[in-house]
């Protein structure tokens, strides 16, 4: 059995979206601050975070459109300083099924596609090739980008764009009703040059009108060098009741 890890590691400093809070980890108690009869001391930290920062799952309730949620359900009414009542991330079960990996790099020729370039639904016809996407599936969107992680404020791509599925791509995706799908950039999808995260199609698209969950800063360049396509696929969010999204570590695993 092969197991890929997905998740990028978390540490300060780590690129992120400024909209949310940035991650601070400390350790608030060392070996030697208390020591019981005997000898044995514990060491224990403390974490700050936002739920939208390092790999991450997005809950139903992140998005909405003209106010509502997916299925209709008016934003304002389910929501309070206690999160949400409804389409939280605790509604999201633990996901084991079958991935896919869309390595829409390769089918370029390279291994990180250009800044601010748009993921086409032809893009993601041809990676699938002759690979089936079924409903209920997880669908991972390679573009290359996790390998500028470690670039900081290039991986966010503030001025230059970053590569992702645009509204064509997420109907592609949104018709073939996938459970899930997940990306490497921080906001999943196509960002052109300059633009931010002014408008975001795709999430409209997958969250409020498809309900189908999104997990963002994703490492896949692994899967992409093993050329790996087809695997088990294991998802499992923190129980946050009521947030609108929760850090993950992805798993794909090969029998």
């Amino acid at each position: 059995m092969k197991v890929f890890d997905l998740a990028q590691p978390m540490r300060r400093g780590i690129p992120q979206s400024p909209n949310h809070p940035a991650y601070h980890h400390s350790l608030v108690r060392r070996h030697g601050d208390m020591v019981r009869a005997g000898g044995g001391s514990a060491a224990n930290d403390v974490l700050v975070m936002g739920t939208h920062v390092g790999t991450h799952v997005d809950a139903l309730a992140h998005v909405s459109q003209d106010g509502l949620l997916h299925g209709g359900v008016v934003a304002a009414d389910v929501q309070s300083d206690a999160g949400f009542a409804r389409l939280g991330i605790d509604e999201f079960p633990p996901y084991v099924g079958r991935g896919v990996f869309l390595d829409v790099a390769r089918v370029h020729g390279v291994e990180i596609l250009p800044a601010g370039y748009e993921v086409t639904a032809a893009d993601l016809a041809a990676a699938c090739g002759d690979l089936p996407i079924n409903p209920g599936d997880a669908v991972l969107v390679g573009t290359g980008w996790s390998r500028r992680f470690s670039e900081g404020a290039s991986f966010l791509g503030t001025t230059t764009g970053v590569p992702g599925p645009g509204e064509e791509g997420a109907c592609w995706l949104a018709e073939r009703e996938i459970a899930v799908t997940g990306a490497e950039t921080i906001a999943y999808e196509h960002i052109a040059p300059g633009a931010g995260h002014a408008s975001l199609p795709a999430h409209r698209i997958l969250l409020v009108e498809a309900g189908i969950n999104i997990v963002e800063t994703m490492l896949l360049s692994d899967l992409a060098d093993a050329r790996v396509t087809e695997f088990w696929f294991i998802l499992a969010p923190l129980k946050l009741v009521g947030a609108t999204g929760s850090p993950v570590r992805p798993l794909a695993v090969i029998p």
